[in-house]
């Protein structure tokens, strides 16, 4: 259960969440919505206790009983006492460092058996029991199968797994806590449906209480039974699901229209009558300052209408042209150790293409877009770019962002030179006001994708490689994201699991993985998009 009391959130100038009350109750199941920058991922950081010293808060969050949290970005290591994906699961219950405990009290049993050294290990040992270690290889298992990994991936060092493995290792954690509470960021990135069908199913028969950030509408329908709604600082609240809090929303909105029509109709049929009388005699001037005053009162009382979010749209410049053949590929292989990851990828642009790789988690397809963009070296192989050829890197985990720099300050080496000409460019894909001086990590996951696409369109790009460009993405911006890549005259090799994105790019061939086949686009790929 979480209990909010008067919560207020400032950053800078800027106020991020008027002063709101509310509980999320025992059972609930909330989805808290609102599109990229409104500041859900900072409330929530101040929900769970661990926010930026720089934000202002007034008000106060309790928690009452046990909390998981599922965050947006991985722990870099994990969180058990070995860096693979089982301890890793196995630390939210503590099991793993029991684990580890109870191998050092058996060693020291075998080699002292006194009372203080049975006392330690039968100590050990019980609790072990009661936290359920015994029964953690099947609880492990049944958790894999359902996410669709691969259960001897547990036992990989976490820094080998695809983005996709990770987010399955990390939502296995959180189910495996069994917590009383459970507040999830974007739990549906790189899932496929199976996945998801699985997790829906797991969210609905869970007895506690949820907590979702999530841009997964499919989710928000069937999973969540009240939504938190956060926009322009202010936090609505609505029963019933993410299709009816959408119609409410617009329910409220034209009602709110009706009756500020009425009152504005009363405000000019008041005004023009108190005008009509004034000059003439004093009983009338008396009159028209009582309509004056009650025009006030209608001016002070006067509806706020929620205004119909704007349609989002983002630009890319008219890239220059490259020669005909942007990109060459041969017999690129990729290996992890004695894990064989592409053996050998071919392929061919030409100007204009629309290529996307298509392949279940781990089948390299991360990896094959890093060897495209020179920031991973194949074991063998080469990559070859054609004339006059500029390549823009969009990568999964925003590695191509400088995290040393404010958000203005990673646009300094692009075409764009004025501060003026790199704000704009910022405001464009919804980096507005104070955020140009944020820093990087400060940003939402929605924003840090929004200023890599600014990277991109501040460049002079003509060959883009994009590496799943719609995670953490609102679906307004998703669909903004696919017209503009629908539009744009250069070349464009990508992996996205986002079905409306490949079909607003339109594609014109594909790269099958593992099966290192290079084809031109057929429809039926199309299914195989969302199967990850």
């Amino acid at each position: 259960m979480l209990i909010v009391r008067d919560l207020g959130i400032e950053i800078g100038p800027r106020r991020l969440l008027e002063p709101v009350s509310f509980t999320v109750g025992n059972g609930e199941k909330v989805g808290l919505v609102g599109r990229n920058g409104a500041g859900k991922s900072t409330l929530l950081s101040v929900l769970l206790g661990y926010h930026p010293e720089h934000l202002r808060i007034t008000g106060s969050v309790a928690h009452q009983g046990s909390l998981a949290h599922l965050p947006q970005e991985p722990v870099a290591g994990g969180l058990g006492v070995e860096p693979i994906g089982l301890s890793h699961v196995l630390s939210a219950r503590g099991i793993d460092k029991l684990d580890a405990d109870m191998q050092h009290a058996r060693h020291a049993l075998a080699a002292d058996p006194t009372d203080e050294t049975i006392s330690r290990f039968t100590s050990l040992e019980e609790d072990f029991r009661e936290r359920g270690g015994y029964e953690a290889e099947s609880e492990v298992a049944r958790l894999a199968d359902g996410l669709g990994l691969k259960e001897d991936l547990l036992l990989e060092d976490l820094t080998s797994l695809s983005g996709g493995q990770r987010r399955r290792v990390d939502l296995m954690r959180v189910l495996y806590e069994q917590p009383e509470t459970m507040v999830l960021d974007e739990p549906t990135n790189h899932l496929d449906k199976a996945a998801k069908r699985w997790l829906f199913d797991e969210l609905e028969a869970f007895r506690g209480t949820v907590l979702v950030i999530s841009h997964d509408l499919p989710l928000l329908d069937r999973s969540i039974d009240r939504v938190l709604a956060l926009r322009d600082g202010q936090l609505r609240e609505y029963r019933g699901n993410y299709t009816k809090f959408l119609a409410l929303e617009e329910e409220r909105r034209l009602s709110e229209e009706k009756i500020a029509a009425h009152q504005n109709a009363k405000i000019d049929q008041f005004t023009t009558l108190a005008d009509s009388m004034r000059g003439q005699t004093a009983k009338r001037a008396r009159l028209a300052k009582v309509l004056d005053r009650r025009v006030e009162k209608l001016k002070d009382n006067r509806i706020e209408v929620t205004k119909k979010e704007t349609k989002v749209v983002f630009r890319l410049p008219v890239p220059a042209r490259s020669g005909d053949v942007p990109m060459t590929v041969e017999h690129v292989a990729v290996r992890y150790g004695k894990l064989d990851v592409l053996r050998d990828v071919n392929l061919i642009t030409r100007r204009g293409d629309r290529i996307v790789i298509v392949g279940r988690n781990g089948a390299g397809k991360s990896s094959l877009l890093r060897c495209l963009a020179g920031t991973q070296d194949a074991q063998e192989g080469i990559v070859k770019f054609g004339a006059n050829v500029v390549v823009g890197y969009f990568a999964q985990e925003n590695e191509q962002l400088d995290f040393t720099k404010t958000v203005l300050g990673n646009l300094d080496n692009s075409t764009v030179e004025s501060d003026v000409q790199r704000r704009s460019m910022l405001g464009a894909f919804g980096l507005k006001g104070s955020a140009a001086h944020q820093m990087p990590a400060t940003l939402s996951g929605g924003e840090r994708a929004k200023l890599a696409l600014a990277i991109l369109a501040s460049s002079s790009a003509n060959l883009l490689l994009l590496d799943e460009p719609t995670n953490n993405l609102d679906p307004a911006s998703v669909e903004a994201l696919g017209e503009m890549m629908r539009q744009w005259k250069g070349t464009i090799v990508a992996v996205s699991h986002e079905r409306g994105f490949v079909e607003a790019l339109e594609p014109t061939h594909a790269v099958l993985l593992p099966e290192e086949y290079f084809d031109i686009w057929d429809e039926e790929y199309m299914d195989l998009i969302e199967q990850r």
